[in-house]
């Protein structure tokens, strides 16, 4: 590869600046470090850069100690997508189980005590909340990372979460902007269409940013989705029109404008990630996401060279580039201010379940969560340890599949002996052959979505009309079976809940 520029001339600085790259380990690699001295302002974590706690916050110093002003990004929204505790399950319910609930307070105080771990691990930005209306219940991305489907509900839970994150100095950044809730695709794989009028985006998708905006939320983040009415051309991320004529104009944002992850399909099949991140940056982004899939040394380069390129041939105003930089450095100098004061716990205390008051707050929240309907068939708490049937779909790309969830770990440890299969075909004879005498528990996940998990429930239940069926997607499917439950998502506090009301043990 051809370098463009070297040394840390202001222009080459700036292009660093708005760079938020991931990178492979659990310390920092001698690249990383090297490109922070030269001025790259953000690091984004993923699940593979984290063992623990402590191990977490030992990288976060080490990065501080090549520059103390460095921003730290992480997405952990709770719920299904977690990555603080990507290989057991986030001790926190999702939006989808918060919005349910309806309790603002509770929503505050969930990401209060969210962001109170981040920031005793050294994370300051959080690409959290999602205040996408989840008005398609087909979607196959959002889903339960969704407050929702009612706008003004989704506003309210998206403040209230804002609040609790910043109230302990950690950025919140609000997405995925303008809303990717009313689609059928998975901007991972491909680029999203929503074609719906102004008048349905203003009063749907949009109204959950005003709100985030008008509470100051620090950042927003940029969704790689086509919105015809706005835009015919580009996908939100790459438009003028909506990064600066909707969110900076109308909406009258002035924090940092994030975008999605440009290794997606949605945009680098179409553009590239070089040219992608040009556009962007031209189109009103600040900083450009990258390294949830390219976390080596080259992407960095490639994307800073290109960003250079772009400015000096002329396509990309310098003055755009000088701008999105520093408004990176503003919502730094923010959060360093923020750790100055000692907002939050000491880096690199304690940080798992139980450890501080409130610390249970996950717990509380997935256990009002859950709804309970009883079928006809009386039924009987389980006192003998039962079989699980997981009925398992494949899983979007956010959550990743290597977290966990169910609940045949929580039902292990109150009914020893519980044992448990994996289906991801419609296995009736296999279920019942591995059941045995046991009771059944089939656990699902957007049943309403999977024709096969319907076909797989309707054997189970003509055969074993005992079955226990635990919903842990979105509650659309009709309640069945002995005792329905329905956790409004996956998360593994979301499994002890269900668990506990199984065996009748529920608080």
């Amino acid at each position: 590869m051809t370098t463009l520029v070297h040394g840390s001339d202001t222009l080459t600085r700036d292009a660093l600046t708005v760079l938020q790259p991931g990178f492979e380990g659990t310390t920092a690699p001698d690249w990383l470090l090297r490109r922070i001295g030269e001025g790259l302002s953000s690091v984004g974590l993923f699940g593979r850069n984290i063992a623990g706690p402590e191990q977490l916050a030992a990288l976060t110093a080490q990065l501080r100690a090549e520059r103390d002003d460095v921003l730290v990004a992480i997405d952990e929204e709770g719920g299904d997508v977690t990555r603080l505790e990507v290989t057991q399950g986030s001790s926190f319910p999702g939006n989808y189980a918060l919005g349910h609930v309806d309790d603002v307070e509770l929503t505050r105080a969930v990401a209060r005590e969210l962001g109170r771990r981040l920031v005793q691990c050294g994370v300051d930005l959080n690409w959290a909340p999602s205040a996408d209306v989840n008005s398609n219940a087909e979607n196959p991305v959002i889903g339960v990372r969704s407050f929702g489907p009612d706008p003004d509900l989704v506003a309210r839970h998206t403040v209230a979460y804002v609040d609790g994150l910043q109230g302990v100095g950690v950025a919140a950044c609000t997405k995925h902007f303008p809303g990717h809730g009313d689609t059928n695709v998975d901007s991972h794989d491909a680029l999203p269409r929503i074609d719906v009028d102004l008048a349905t985006l203003h009063a749907r998708e949009l109204v959950p940013f005003r709100a985030a905006v008008a509470a100051g939320t620090k950042a927003v983040m940029s969704a790689h989705i086509l919105l015809s009415a706005l835009d015919p051309h580009r996908p939100a991320t790459l438009s003028p029109q909506i990064l600066t004529g909707l969110l900076r104009q109308e909406l009258g944002f002035e924090g940092l404008i994030v975008t999605d992850g440009m290794e997606m399909q949605a945009v680098a099949a179409t553009y590239g990630i070089e040219r992608g991140s040009v556009l962007a940056i031209a189109a009103g982004a600040d900083a450009i996401c990258v390294g949830g899939g390219l976390c080596d040394e080259d992407t960095v380069l490639r994307l800073r060279d290109a960003l250079v390129h772009a400015v000096r041939t002329g396509e990309l105003p310098e003055e755009r580039l000088a701008d999105a930089a520093a408004r990176v450095r503003a919502l730094a100098a923010w959060t360093q201010a923020h750790r100055a004061r000692g907002a939050g716990s000491v880096p690199g205390a304690a940080v798992q379940e139980g450890t501080a008051p409130g610390a249970d707050i996950g717990l509380v929240a997935a256990r009002r969560a859950l709804k309970v309907t009883r079928g006809e068939r009386p039924h009987t708490p389980m006192t003998s340890a039962p079989y699980v049937a997981s009925f398992t779909p494949v899983v979007n790309f956010a959550v990743g599949d290597e977290t966990p969830w169910g609940i045949a770990a929580e039902l292990e440890r109150l009914l020893p002996g519980t044992e448990t299969g994996s289906y991801d075909e419609p296995s009736v004879d296999a279920v019942l052959a591995a059941a045995g005498e046991r009771r059944i528990v089939a656990v699902v996940r957007d049943a309403h979505r999977h024709p096969w998990m319907t076909e797989a429930l309707d054997g189970l239940l003509a055969a074993r009309p005992d079955t226990v069926v635990v919903e842990m997607g979105l509650d659309e499917a009709e309640p069945r079976g002995a005792l329905h439950i329905a956790t409004h998502g996956a998360a593994r506090v979301c499994g002890r809940a269900a668990a506990e009301a199984v065996v009748g043990t529920g608080a």
